[in-house]
């Protein structure tokens, strides 16, 4: 593994979802998260930088309004809410919720895990640690918690603590073997 690795994570912008408390589709950006990202498009993409975004359409337009030109990697796909998508926070029972963020191994909607997003996550990491250079990637709030959680050694139960803003920046670097974090 090479010791020059940046990776530059930055969540997608806003969306009508996220505004009403509802479990993630594939939508579209808000005119408030448009705006979002239309105030940071300063993004420094090095020569040669490897630019990526989730395969979502708000990721894939955060990172159009960015100035990137990513090509989209599944292993960014948002986590799998499965029957919950869509739905507001307060249409899912209670206890099935608690249950979800309170034990990672659970899924109860039936899509994807916290478990099973970090061990995603943890697979692209370390393709990105072995790839030299700058990478770029827009993607989502837990897929950049999973990375945060795996790059400081977390258990999976901190998931839910770490908080990503809209078009917040991570910034991670591969060195000595390990990966640090600079917020």
């Amino acid at each position: 593994m090479t010791d020059s690795v940046r990776l530059t994570l930055i969540s997608h912008a806003m969306t009508d979802a996220m505004s009403a408390g509802r479990f993630p589709a594939d939508e579209p950006l808000s005119a408030t998260g448009r705006r979002q990202a239309q105030m940071v498009a300063d993004v420094v993409v090095g020569p040669g930088a490897i630019q990526l975004a989730g395969p979502e359409l708000r990721a894939r337009e955060t990172a159009e309004l960015l100035g990137l030109h990513a090509r989209t990697d599944p292993s960014l796909t948002d986590l799998d809410c499965g029957r919950w998508r869509g739905l507001n926070l307060r249409d899912v029972c209670p206890g099935q919720l608690q249950v979800w963020l309170t034990d990672p191994v659970q899924a109860p909607h039936g899509g994807e895990s916290i478990l099973d997003l970090i061990a995603r996550v943890a697979g692209w990491l370390e393709s990105v640690a072995n790839a030299a250079g700058q990478t770029v990637a827009v993607t989502h709030p837990a897929v950049i918690r999973a990375a945060t959680l795996l790059a400081l050694g977390s258990p999976a139960e901190s998931f839910w603590r770490i908080d990503i803003a809209p078009v917040g920046r991570t910034v991670m670097r591969f060195r000595d073997h390990r990966w640090t974090v600079r917020l």
